[in-house]
């Protein structure tokens, strides 16, 4: 383990633990990474359920024996006294808003549908398919129109409400999503690829990600 204790069980191909990895990178953190396969029944195994009884990834382990679940919370605690979440209390919550925003409406009909799509689950014209990508819009829409009048989410600066917004969103057309319908959108895609120390190192679903190809929660 580093110096700071950090380590993040963490699976490749996930935007959420992507997110986490965004941050570290451009906070200049080190950390060990534990690659966890959940298609491999990893977060399936008795030991996982220690680590996280929800078994979902990602994981941090802040210290021996005391570990952080869920993107959004790691993202906040990691981001805590740095530029990358605002000490305004005002500007703290519009950061909240939109992780959770995040996780409401654009995880569902973004990053659930394309997982659903890149690995054989739906096709486009599966009725769910047609469901989430309208409901996918509409908050794209939203998105988009937030994003007019200014450069970022929040206090026109760069914070973990863009990366977790872009965790998902930068793959948008994965999920069959036309960007070119929201220029604004467009734009600060480019932007949040631009900051300094950005890293993409998100990975395509492997072959065991397939239907009846693997042991996960997504079968059990």
């Amino acid at each position: 383990m580093p110096p700071n204790g950090l380590r993040l069980y963490d699976y490749a191909a996930s935007g959420n633990c992507y997110k986490v990895r965004l941050l570290l990178a451009q906070l200049e953190q080190p950390y060990e990474r534990v690659p966890i396969d959940i298609f491999a029944g990893a977060t399936l195994a008795d030991e996982y359920a220690l680590i996280n009884q929800f078994r979902s990834t990602p994981v941090l382990e802040i210290e021996a024996g005391r570990y952080l679940l869920e993107s959004n919370a790691i993202l906040f605690f990691l981001a805590s006294g740095t530029p990358f979440l605002p000490s305004d209390a005002i500007e703290q919550a519009e950061v909240v808003r939109w992780l959770i925003y995040e996780q409401t409406d654009l995880i569902p009909s973004i990053a659930g549908l394309r997982f659903r799509l890149l690995t054989g689950r739906f096709t486009a014209e599966h009725h769910d398919a047609v469901k989430r990508r309208k409901n996918g819009e509409d908050a794209l829409d939203k998105v988009e129109a937030h994003l007019s009048s200014r450069a970022f989410l929040v206090a026109e600066r760069y914070t973990i409400a863009d990366i977790a917004v872009y965790g998902y969103l930068h793959v948008a057309a994965d999920a069959g999503y036309d960007l070119d319908r929201w220029p604004s959108l467009r734009e600060w895609l480019r932007t949040v690829a631009a900051q300094p120390r950005h890293v993409n190192d998100l990975l395509p679903y492997p072959a065991n990600a397939r239907p009846g190809a693997g042991r996960s929660i997504y079968e059990e």
